[in-house]
């Protein structure tokens, strides 16, 4: 989305002229022109022209060429220095609405700790906030602001001072705050301003999807030299929300299939998905959670017209939280994941848990647990199989299992 400003020739985007029948009234009319002017997805100069009408000489008509050069403007915002090892910005409830045509909701891999940070300072909960991933970012705070950690306790420091995670912290212009690695376990940290950081909404909301090249601040995760914005959210009281508790033995509760026995798996398989340990992968990301465990027996030798492997049928919605099984590995698909796919799923994460996929370290163990549905939910009839996929998906299975493009 969006256009391509091109490196050659001229940076210009775009030239406004102020008219009037005054001196006075042309600037108010640029003043008022520049205030409505939005642009995303790159830097501009329209904060700096904004404070360039308030200078004496160029209201009075007696600007030289040094005038701008003697403009005293501290810029606005954050300045990236350097940006972790993935840090983007993501919002509560994320890009609802647009599964089905294969766009992930994203949003925070750990919606407590996202919602934990905003609650710190008062803040909307769909404000925009910061997810760090692994190792945070270095940023130097063009003006005053008051923050917030929560998630996973990064080495933090501003201005060489240690910074107190779980609390808001003032910072004054001219700061570097220096997010380092993570201390302890867990994978992500979770950075609050007050009022939310500024970004653009793209179908519904601002979360980042990397993958798809838009959301956030426009340009994906973080790089050097962005610069971030304030929203101004107008902010309420602070809640007392509970910190999240970490650690690198977790218990996740799954909702019981909708790919189970004794159709795919057999039933030794499935006391085994809720008896053994399994070990997070190092390849793992927002799409998804990569586990190393027990290898299926499986209860059929082969996916029949969807492929060669056990694992494989024809392309079923996914949720997000599903175990997918590719192949003999088990996936835990996170809020990028895909939407569509030929993997059997004996499993979804229950709502409640959905926040422990974003702390997932590799090498942490994970022992799932199985937390059965409500039987009123489900309904059988002769011609349709309707079963509760996870808590808020269903998965609706029309007749016998058979491709027929006739």
């Amino acid at each position: 989305p969006g256009s391509e400003v091109t490196p050659f020739y001229d940076p210009m985007l775009a030239k406004l002229i102020g008219r009037g029948e005054t001196r006075e009234a042309a600037i108010a009319a640029l003043r008022e022109a520049l205030a409505a002017t939005a642009v995303t997805g790159i830097e501009t100069n329209r904060a700096y022209l904004l404070a360039a009408l308030d200078n004496a000489d160029f209201r009075a008509g007696t600007m030289t060429t040094g005038t701008l050069g003697r403009l005293d403007w501290p810029g606005e915002g954050i300045a990236v220095i350097e940006p972790g090892a993935q840090s983007s910005l993501q919002s509560l409830p994320g890009r609802v609405g647009a599964w089905e045509v294969g766009i992930p909701p994203s949003g925070p891999m750990d919606a407590r700790s996202a919602a934990r940070a905003n609650a710190l300072l008062g803040n909307p909960p769909g404000a925009s906030v910061l997810e760090c991933t692994l190792t945070g970012p270095v940023l130097r705070f063009r003006s005053d602001a008051e923050i917030a950690l929560a998630g996973a306790r990064m080495v933090a420091t501003l201005d060489g001072a240690a910074v107190a995670h779980d609390a808001v912290v003032a910072v004054r212009a001219g700061q570097v705050l220096a997010l380092g690695a993570i201390e302890g376990p867990g994978q992500r940290c979770y950075l609050a301003v007050g009022g939310g950081f500024k970004a653009a909404e793209f179908l519904g909301s601002t979360a980042t999807f990397a993958l798809g090249g838009f959301g956030g601040h426009g340009t994906g995760c973080l790089t050097a030299g962005d610069v971030l914005h304030f929203e101004g959210l107008a902010r309420g009281a602070a809640a007392a929300r509970e910190a999240v508790e970490l650690t690198d033995r977790w218990e996740i509760a799954l909702r019981y299939g909708p790919h189970g026995a004794p159709d795919f798996f057999t039933e030794g398989d499935i006391a085994t998905l809720f008896s053994a340990s399994y070990e997070v992968h190092h390849n793992s990301a927002r799409t998804g959670v990569r586990l190393v465990g027990p290898k299926p027996e499986w209860a059929r030798a082969d996916g029949g017209e969807a492929g060669l492997h056990p694992s494989n049928i024809h392309d079923v919605p996914y949720a997000v939280g599903a175990v997918d099984f590719t192949g003999d590995m088990p996936i835990l698909l996170g809020p990028d994941g895909p939407s569509l796919g030929g993997f059997v799923c004996p499993g979804v994460v229950r709502a409640e848990d959905l926040w422990k996929l974003g702390q997932l370290r590799p090498g942490d163990l994970v022992h799932f647990t199985r937390a059965d549905a409500d039987p009123a939910v489900l309904h059988r009839s002769e011609t349709m199989v309707v079963r509760r996929q996870g808590d808020a998906n269903l998965l609706v299975e029309f007749g016998a299992m058979t491709l027929d493009f006739a």
